[in-house]
């Protein structure tokens, strides 16, 4: 959830609330919607005949569904974003070098999102896809990103969302969390041993622009194919390497 705004338009919200039930379902009839929200026909009727004027919504034989307009809006803003630019051309490449899944993630509103993956060879197929919002703490790529960021907004992000156990192994202490961004900061790289999903394990790296953390990498793939001797971990390298050229790359455009 985002920060609560002061001063709430009800009527956005309505339409907003429309947009993010037929998000979850998929598609559905105007009684299935009014009855799922609670609200009557006659206003859910206004608030989805104004979405489908503007192109939001789309309504075949009775039933209503988002439209492709909301990914065209945010290939837009994800095309405009300099690490995503940078960055997308060495997710491939590390993919096909590694064979794994490898995904390129950036933090909004305190979650990560994923901008961009490529799946190499024998790469496991996870629910992640382009858009997709994830919990920072649970996850290599958000400890990547949190161990660079100030304590105070860790704090921040901490308040927001939690630290919710995904797994039995996922980290719910915030000192814990703390103590596990230290030594993610002295290595050079974050883990994930199971923490978001079992017999999965992750490592992912940092990108910095300027000082500034920007994003990270990450390399996924079963417990069987990724050591928990970290340090001496064949996929590290490749990563920090990618990372590398990535921040290089930044200062040529």
């Amino acid at each position: 959830m985002g920060r609560q705004a002061k001063h709430p338009v009800r009527t956005t919200e309505k339409s907003l609330e429309i947009i993010s039930t037929l998000n979850r379902l998929g598609e559905a009839r105007l009684t299935e919607l009014a009855d799922e929200l609670n609200f009557g026909k006659s206003a859910v009727h206004n608030h989805l005949s104004t979405l489908e004027e503007h192109g939001y919504v789309i309504k075949e034989n009775n039933t209503y569904r988002l439209s492709l307009k909301f990914l065209d809006i945010g290939g837009q803003i994800r095309g405009e974003m300099d690490v995503y630019k940078v960055a997308e051309p060495k997710v491939k490449e590390l993919a096909e070098e590694s064979g794994e899944l490898v995904h390129l993630v950036i933090e909004e509103d305190g979650r990560g999102v994923y901008l961009c993956r490529a799946k190499g060879e024998r790469a496991v197929d996870l629910d992640t896809y382009i858009g997709c919002h994830h919990l920072m703490h649970s996850s290599a790529f958000g400890k990547a990103i949190l161990s660079h960021l100030p304590k105070e907004r860790v704090d921040e992000i901490i308040d927001q969302h939690g630290l919710p156990e995904v797994t039995p192994k996922t980290i719910t202490s915030r000192d814990e969390l703390f103590d596990e961004l230290e030594r993610t900061q002295e290595r050079g790289f974050a883990v994930d041993d199971e923490e978001r999903l079992e017999g999965l394990r992750c490592i992912a790296a940092p990108i910095r622009f300027n000082s500034d953390v920007v994003g990270a990498i990450s390399i996924s793939a079963p417990t069987a194919r990724i050591d928990d001797d970290w340090e001496s971990n064949d996929f590290v390298e490749p990563l920090r390497r990618a990372t590398n050229v990535i921040e290089l790359n930044k200062y040529k455009m």
